[in-house]
């Protein structure tokens, strides 16, 4: 698996730019609020010139990479792990940190922990301050039964956020085992 994680890892990094420049993910709130329509495998969400929403084949620029990241947030959100991985996944820029720690986040759920770990790594090369993939990569090591590497980021949202942050208090509860659900 170490093997898999450094060629998942170099593979991310060597691809991809960030979104378009100074383009940063959208809101959670926004996210969640944005309107889809009900796709099957294979399918993204587009809007029409009419307002109205269509399912069409993903590919290769069909949407912006913001709107795809927006739809997969959403569906992960959702629970629904594996679509939002084949959406994320068709993002064009491989390299940006809200992809990489939704892939994760998406890959956790779904049960694949050591990827989603790798993927939060993936992410917080790249922006080192990026709590929430911290709070989120320490779910995982809980998750994997490494409560010490947990605590570690834990210690490193106090540094970087502060103890009263909403990651702070999720991950410390998670390492309590005050949540059963991860």
């Amino acid at each position: 698996m170490k093997h898999l994680t450094a060629i998942l890892l170099a593979t991310l990094l060597a691809s991809g730019s960030a979104f378009a420049a100074g383009d940063t993910a959208p809101k959670a709130d926004k996210m969640m609020k944005t309107p889809m329509a009900k796709c099957g495998p294979g399918m993204v969400s587009k809007k029409l010139k009419n307002g109205r929403m269509k399912c069409t084949k993903m590919k290769v620029g069909v949407l912006p990479d913001n709107e795809l990241y927006a739809q997969g947030y959403k569906l992960a959100k959702l629970g629904e792990y594996h679509r939002a991985i084949e959406i994320l996944s068709a993002v064009q820029n491989h390299n940006n940190p809200d992809v990489l720690n939704m892939l994760g986040y998406s890959n956790r759920k779904a049960g694949r922990i050591e990827l989603g770990i790798s993927y939060y790594a993936a992410a917080l090369a790249q922006r080192p301050n990026f709590v929430r993939a911290r709070e989120y990569l320490g779910e995982g090591y809980v998750a994997a039964g490494r409560l010490d590497l947990a605590k570690a980021q834990l210690a490193e949202i106090a540094k970087r956020a502060g103890t009263g942050s909403d990651e702070y208090i999720d991950l410390a509860k998670a390492i309590n085992g005050q949540t059963a659900n991860l």
